[in-house]
């Protein structure tokens, strides 16, 4: 007669347990992503919020059908928290530019130092026309490959690099201004200008943090954040675009929010996720346009696929009469 083995060493899986695990993972980072201040590795779990959103809801809703209703109850709440976080980017907004005010439009494209596709990125551009135009990762080459730009984009300010980290600002309008910065302990540069519209001086700020990608790296992101709100004038109509590497539900990007007095493009568009473009399950939002209250932004869209690991970001928005900048009126400039 064949013997059972102790029970102990039995290994037994029920589908409803593995489900029950899964939900536990997701309800556990859906905490861990308010702790973001005290670890930079915590810091990553805020930038999940639909997919925790979505993985609660399917399985709360497979518990509820296996009459697991205690463990789908819990899901189902945790769920509603991320909820509560997601749902704001969908509501407010405007969509239609004051009357009198003139249309300009932005766009902002990271082009992947490596794997971008020239002839796309061309055509990307020449369809959306922007006024404004941020390129993020130009290196030599990519300069070389985008060299009729001058002709439809005659204002620049370009700083190439080999690493991920280069960067140009293409403008329509003049540029009364226009410089390189480099913003924190970084070393990556950022472009600081103010262009000439028919509705008054516009102050842009187009930068690109590093990615958190450890400690080092996420210490020096948050350096860079923390001092961008210098770099913003606050008499002025401006937007900034970027790659900021964070999302709409992180602290630091909340405080960056608070600190400027910007506010987010988004408001009212939804979530619009840039990156990374090959995995649909994990895109997150960390491309972004702000802007001060003397920008109204009346539409707000992701751009095609460019070869890039980012879709585009291209808003359309007018500076409002008598517009002014965000809300701190005193900052200090650190370069």
């Amino acid at each position: 007669m064949k013997r059972e083995p102790p029970s102990f060493l039995r290994l037994s899986i029920h589908p409803w347990g593995l489900l029950t695990a899964a939900g536990g993972v997701a309800c556990s980072a859906t905490l861990l992503g308010f702790l973001g201040r005290l670890h930079w590795l915590l810091d990553l779990f805020s930038h999940f919020r639909v997919q925790y959103l979505l993985a609660l809801l399917v399985l709360g809703v497979l518990l509820l059908a296996a009459r697991r209703r205690g463990t789908s109850a819990a899901f189902f709440a945790f769920a509603c928290l991320n909820l509560g976080l997601v749902l704001p980017l969908y509501l407010g907004g405007r969509s239609a530019a004051p009357e009198g005010a003139h249309a300009l439009r932005a766009m902002l494209l990271n082009v992947n130092t490596e794997l971008g596709d020239a002839g796309r990125v061309k055509r990307a551009i020449q369809e959306a026309n922007p006024d404004i135009l941020v390129l993020e990762e130009i290196s030599p080459r990519w300069v070389r490959d985008l060299a009729w730009l001058t002709n439809s984009h005659p204002y620049s300010v370009v700083e190439p690099r080999e690493d991920n980290f280069g960067i140009g600002l293409f403008s329509r309008l003049p540029l009364a201004e226009g410089r390189i910065v480099h913003i924190g302990d970084a070393g990556v540069p950022s472009v600081i200008a103010r262009a000439s519209t028919s509705g008054g001086p516009l102050a842009i700020v187009a930068t690109h943090p590093l990615p958190p990608g450890g400690a080092r790296y996420s210490r020096l992101r948050d350096d860079q954040l923390e001092r961008l709100p210098g770099y913003v004038p606050a008499a002025l109509p401006a937007i900034l675009l970027g790659d900021l590497n964070v999302t709409p539900w992180n602290d630091h990007f909340r405080r960056l929010l608070r600190r400027t007095g910007l506010r987010d493009s988004s408001q009212g568009r939804g979530v619009q996720p840039t990156w990374p473009n090959f995995n649909p399950l994990l895109l997150i939002p960390i491309d972004h346009c702000l802007h001060s209250p003397g920008v109204a932004v009346c539409r707000k869209e992701i751009g095609p696929d460019v070869g890039s690991d980012h879709y585009p970001v291209i808003v359309d928005f007018a500076i409002e009469r008598g517009g002014q900048g965000g809300g701190p009126a005193r900052r200090e400039r650190r370069e």
